[in-house]
């Protein structure tokens, strides 16, 4: 029996088949017009082969299963973390918060992951700029998707989903009431982004800067 390691995230299946059939196009024209095989035939096929690769590896979701532990707080996204510091949240908790914000590369896997199993307790989306993701102004001023998850214990976490400046759409497919577990799929983001993750102060991290993370694999903090 084989096991996929990885499928095509069903946010990527307009995209690809869209590209492959521009792809296709653009080079039937091209043979036509330059009649035959030439040099600059061959090229534009290895370019389009390039780009058509690219997008179906960006539009990849790896399958990563989640042992669920409440005591754990795992990566919500594919990156390297750009941001750990104590900070004052103010669109949710209105209190300092520990932040920790991950940079995803367009070469990233871009699907988003829950940290930790709980309800949700808030969603919010609001549009906004496209600042580089890695600038700290990103955070407040860039389009952005805000859902807070409350475990049973009590404990809240905030999981801010920025776009970039190339990213085109935030997906979100929280709902608030829902319960969601612990590595189930919170959203996508298309191409380059960061997630913003808040905790609670006394939390005890585990991860250090410009680490590259992975999503339900690394263990960002503990629960003290």
């Amino acid at each position: 029996m084989t096991i996929r390691k990885f499928k095509i995230h069903k946010e990527g299946y307009r995209i690809i088949m869209g590209l492959f059939v521009l792809l296709v196009s653009m080079n039937i024209t091209a043979w036509i017009i330059w009649q035959g095989p030439t040099v600059m035939h061959f090229a534009g096929l290895g370019v389009s082969l390039l780009i058509f690769v690219f997008i179906v590896m960006f539009f990849r979701t790896p399958v990563r299963h989640v042992e669920p532990d409440p005591l754990l707080i795992y990566a919500p996204a594919d990156g390297k973390i750009v941001v750990i510091e104590e900070t004052f949240e103010k669109e949710y908790f209105n209190d300092n918060r520990l932040q920790i914000s991950i940079f995803m590369s367009p070469f990233n896997m871009h699907s988003n992951r829950y940290p930790i199993s709980g309800t949700i307790t808030y969603t919010n989306y609001r549009a906004g700029k496209k600042y580089h993701a890695r600038s700290p102004k990103s955070s407040e001023l860039n389009e952005r998707s805000t859902v807070v998850v409350t475990s049973d214990s009590g404990t809240g976490i905030l999981i801010r989903q920025v776009a970039g400046a190339v990213a085109r759409r935030i997906v979100t497919y929280s709902k608030k009431g829902e319960r969601v577990h612990q590595g189930d799929e919170l959203g996508f983001i298309k191409f380059g982004s960061r997630v913003d993750i808040f905790l609670p102060t006394e939390t005890e991290v585990n991860v250090e800067m410009f680490e590259q993370v992975r999503a339900s694999r690394t263990i960002l903090a503990r629960v003290i």
